[in-house]
């Protein structure tokens, strides 16, 4: 499975405030994107920042009761449909209850960039409970993306070979993106071994252990990227979730081999995760343009290589929910809840011209991002090495 420039706290959903007056002509000047150097244009971006957060500024408080009536209802329809996928009957009611535990339990696992941004006070126990619910019994817990997520956020990192969330996909051979599809669709598997087979050995087996932090706890795609050991207090919480996870891993294991879970069950929960896992590498793929060229860029450059699906489209709630089809609107003001993105784009859309740096990041669909995507990459004909 992203926390805002450097200068702010990781967990920290708030705005910066500004003049009105500023938003339009940094937002919609083109020779602001021109400038591929973070430090370039400093004021033009705190400028845009500042005046985004000024006519947002209402809206970025988290509202505990939506976030877990969300995650509530996601989990109740998921893994109600995953039981119906996984008990014996009609195949076409297995396939259907497996389709809407896909969809259901994605907008559940979604969450876990939330948990990113979110400080452990704003909505109390929803990272206790989400991991719970979502991050043990689905293999990924919450550790293997905070710390990692606010890294891609950070402007001197965005894009860069420091940056773990990012590849220059638009200039590697297509066969990369077939790769990262294959690999998703491997990912259960993986996290699989990894908490029941690799976290009890490193405990007792020290340089097994560092080669398991540095490269198997991080949802990261960037292949370069190592971990560096967790410490304080977000060790113990990386241990406490850690270990849940690993008893949860060889409980689910054991069970199947003595066959208390039949084998039909533990393949259509390991079916059903695989599908949740390649749903969201085809969101990724349309998370950004993936045309940085390494080095460090503007907020506006930043701002202008994500993506937006914006409505009227109704698909991107399924394959992009809980904010993510606004995450051009996210990298630009990352401090502001999911639940509050809609209407934050309601009001820029409507307070700036369609000619607008606003409106370019604004694109229509799935299979336009990763079809542009293919045809950039197969034009590059694979001009940097993955």
């Amino acid at each position: 499975m992203s926390i805002a420039t450097p200068d702010r706290s990781p967990h920290d959903r708030g705005n910066d405030e500004g003049a009105d007056q500023h938003w339009s002509q940094a937002i919609s000047d083109p020779s602001s994107r021109a400038d591929p150097k973070p430090h370039g244009r400093p004021g033009r971006d705190a400028d845009l920042v500042r005046a985004a957060g000024q006519l947002t500024r209402d809206l970025n408080r988290p509202r505990p009761a939506i976030y877990w009536a969300d995650l509530i209802a996601s989990c109740l329809i998921g893994y109600g449909a995953l039981l119906a996928a996984c008990l014996p009957g009609l195949l076409e009611l297995r396939l259907a209850g497996g389709l809407v535990a896909v969809l259901a339990l994605y907008r559940a696992v979604s969450f876990i960039h939330e948990l990113t941004h979110l400080k452990p006070t704003a909505v109390p126990g929803f990272r206790t409970g989400w991991n719970l619910l979502v991050g043990a019994p689905l293999l990924a817990p919450s550790f293997m993306y905070e710390g990692v997520h606010a890294l891609h956020h950070a402007r001197t990192r965005y894009g860069t070979d420091e940056d773990p969330e990012y590849l220059p996909l638009a200039r590697l051979r297509p066969l990369t993106l077939a790769v990262f599809f294959v690999a998703s669709a491997l990912a259960p598997v993986v996290l699989l071994l990894r908490f029941a087979v690799l976290a009890p050995l490193s405990a007792v087996i020290p340089p097994l252990r560092r080669e398991v932090v540095a490269r198997a706890s991080a949802l990261a795609i960037n292949p370069a990227f190592r971990r560096p050991a967790p410490q304080g207090a977000f060790r113990r919480s990386w241990l406490r979730w850690e270990t849940a996870t690993s008893v949860w891993a060889v409980g689910l294991i054991a069970s199947v081999a003595t066959g208390l879970i039949p084998l039909t069950a533990f393949v259509a929960f390991l079916g059903v995760t695989s599908c949740v896992t390649v749903l969201n590498q085809a969101r990724t793929l349309a998370a950004h343009l993936w045309e940085s060229e390494g080095e460090p860029v503007s907020v506006t450059e930043q701002y202008l290589d994500s993506v937006n699906v914006p409505p009227p489209g109704l698909l991107p709630a399924l394959w992009a929910p809980v904010g993510l089809r606004y995450h051009a609107l996210h990298h630009l003001l990352p401090g502001l809840p999911y639940h509050a993105l809609g209407e934050a784009h309601r009001r820029l859309a409507a307070a700036l011209p369609q000619g607008s740096a606003y409106h370019d990041a604004h694109h229509p669909g799935l299979g336009v991002l990763i079809g542009r995507l293919a045809a950039t990459s197969a034009r590059s004909g694979g001009s940097r090495a993955a």
